[in-house]
């Protein structure tokens, strides 16, 4: 697992960010042998399918101190800690309906000493707090993911996806009534040149 990828695309990283983003490799390994939370064909391909696709989200958007993220159906804490990490001023709540994804989550959270992450096992229809963003990463169609959480982002969305998005956005406009202007398609591969990329898109829906 190539954690030198992270600093080729973020050579601005401080020490404290290096030596934890080195450890969620190992971190992961040791929880996915117990709980599996990230394919065993994509354990081998961390730092690039995980944790540099969540980073993303940070070429596209610099999150402020004191904002507060939420993490839809986070899984195994994607893209909320890569991200919590990179944003330390920032608060990232991080939900899921399965509790043993939640428990690495938290588990992980706190070998890394990151204060900024809370973790909850909440479906999404019974969250009640607001956020400045919701964040989601292959969760589900964007026209669901509006229904259970758009009046729950000040700001709104930020989706990290792939293929061809034609119909999911059609639906955004035909069923939520999002209008076209909202809706941003940002190809992640103008920052990214390896191959896992040439499809993959950051969605942002603003209100």
């Amino acid at each position: 697992m190539d954690d030198h990828l992270i600093v080729r695309y973020f050579p601005d990283l401080t020490p404290l960010q290096q030596e934890q983003l080195t450890a969620l490799g190992s971190c992961y390994q040791h929880w996915n042998l117990r709980i599996n939370v990230i394919s065993r064909k994509d354990i081998d391909h961390f730092y690039l399918h995980h944790v540099l696709h969540s980073l993303s989200i940070a070429k596209f958007l610099t999150f402020p101190a004191g904002a507060h993220l939420l993490d839809l159906g986070t899984g195994g804490g994607f893209p909320g800690i890569p991200l919590a990490i990179l944003f330390p001023q920032t608060q990232f709540f991080l939900c899921d309906s399965i509790a043993k994804k939640i428990r690495v989550v938290r588990e992980i959270a706190a070998a890394l000493g990151l204060k900024n992450v809370s973790a909850v096992q909440i479906r999404a229809e019974n969250i009640t707090q607001r956020f400045d963003f919701v964040l989601s990463r292959a969760v589900a169609p964007l026209a669901l993911l509006i229904s259970w959480v758009w009046d729950k982002a000040d700001h709104g969305m930020i989706c990290l996806k792939g293929g061809d998005l034609k119909e999911e956005i059609a639906d955004c406009i035909r069923i939520n009534g999002i209008a076209s202007h909202q809706i941003a398609q940002i190809d992640i591969s103008q920052w990214f040149k390896e191959p896992f990329f040439e499809e993959k898109k950051i969605v942002c829906l603003r209100k």
